[in-house]
Parts: C-alpha cells; sequence; structure tokens
C-alpha cells in the first residue's frame, strides 16, 4: 500500500498542473480523504526547492478552504454523520477537546498528525464559532505547511527524510509547549489579579471609612 501510495503522489508530482493537485489533495483531505497532503508538498519541494514556499501556499489554501467544506458537512449532516464516519471514542476525544479549548482544538489538529478532517466536521457539528475556525485554521495550517515549505527551500532533498519521520513529533512538541506556555501565563495572571485584590483589601482595612453623623 505504501508503494502504490508513492508510485501515485509521483505521478501527481510529475503531471502537467501539479499545483492543483496538491490544491485538490489539501482541499479533500480536510474533509474526507485520508491522504495528507504533506506527502505531495515534500515530493513537490524536493524536486523544485525553489518553489517550495509557492507550494505551502497552495496547501494551505486548499486546506483551509477544505476545512470550510468539512464545517458545512458537520453543520448539516450533524452528529448522526459524524458517527457514521468515526468511532465513539474518537468523536468523545474530539469533543472533550473542543468544549475545553474551543479554537485551540482546531489549531492542535492543524498542527498534528490528529486526522485534521475529524475536527472540520466536528467544528460544524458543535457549531463553534465559524470565523474564529478559519482563523485557526489559517494560522496552524500555514504555520505547518510552511514551515515545511521552508525547510524545503533551504534544504532540499537532504530535509526530505526528516519531514517524514520527523516533523509530526516536532509538531507535537511545539504545540505541548505552546499550550503549557499559554497554561503559565495564565496562572502567572490569575495570582497576580488575587495580589492585587489582597492588596487592595489590606489598603481599605488600614484606613477605614469614618462612621456618618448621627
Amino acid at each position: 500500500m505504501k508503494d502504490k501510495l508513492f508510485e501515485w503522489i509521483d505521478r501527481l508530482a510529475a503531471s502537467p498542473h501539479p499545483g492543483w493537485w496538491l490544491f485538490a489533495l489539501a482541499f479533500a483531505e480536510s474533509s474526507f480523504f485520508p491522504v495528507p497532503p504533506d506527502v505531495l508538498l515534500i515530493t513537490l519541494g524536493v524536486a523544485t526547492p525553489e518553489h517550495a514556499i509557492g507550494y505551502a501556499a497552495i496547501c494551505t489554501l486548499g486546506s483551509v478552504l477544505g476545512g470550510g467544506l468539512g464545517y458545512g458537512i458537520g453543520l448539516f449532516g450533524g452528529r448522526p454523520l459524524l458517527y457514521r464516519l468515526f468511532n465513539a471514542t474518537r468523536i468523545g476525544a474530539v469533543e472533550r477537546l473542543y468544549d475545553r479549548y474551543n479554537a485551540w482544538a482546531t489549531g492542535i489538529a492543524g498542527l498534528t498528525p490528529i486526522p485534521y478532517k475529524v475536527f472540520t466536521i466536528a467544528g460544524g457539528s458543535f457549531k463553534i464559532n465559524f470565523r474564529v475556525f478559519m482563523a485557526a485554521s489559517l494560522a496552524s495550517r500555514g504555520l505547518r505547511f510552511f514551515a515545511e515549505g521552508v525547510l524545503l527551500f533551504l534544504f532540499g532533498r537532504p530535509i526530505r527524510d526528516f519531514l517524514y519521520t520527523q516533523f509530526n513529533w516536532l509538531s507535537i512538541a511545539f504545540v505541548v509547549l505552546l499550550i503549557g506556555g499559554f497554561a503559565v501565563l495564565h496562572r502567572m495572571g490569575i495570582r497576580a489579579r488575587g495580589a492585587a485584590r489582597a492588596a487592595e483589601g489590606g489598603r481599605d482595612d488600614e484606613n477605614p471609612s469614618l462612621p456618618g453623623p448621627g
């Protein structure tokens, strides 16, 4: 299966208009197709590193628009469709992420190997804010594909195996560090606000208001 997949990707890359195939693959993968567009993006970037960043832009555009289609499928198809396409365990995990993080869940899926289509369809099914959903999709998918494009532009073929084997792990590490950083900042903000309220309460105790006449 893996050999057939790479043969198919090689044929797309050698076609007269590989950019259109990349757009179509990225669009389809965000809503229903199982093959990630990274495979074709890396193949094209290795063949023509000078065009790698342009291909990253095409891939991002196709993926974000395809995510919008996935959102629409979830919005109008509802949860019954979601349960027909994916198992209940995965749906439950996605729902918990959306309940806790909202748009961050879309961003996490856009950066990591988690199947993006699950989140796009779930986003519509759970009726999260569409503008926020699209903004999170653009930010996360753009960061992922442009990171690959820049690496291919700078290093070409030598970076190919690294992208195939290690990039997903680096994406996961980046998300963990990002969430951890925001969690620390959030905790620091809570403590700072608590300290400020305590200080204000202390000043009130030191300077009690004078009783009124009579």
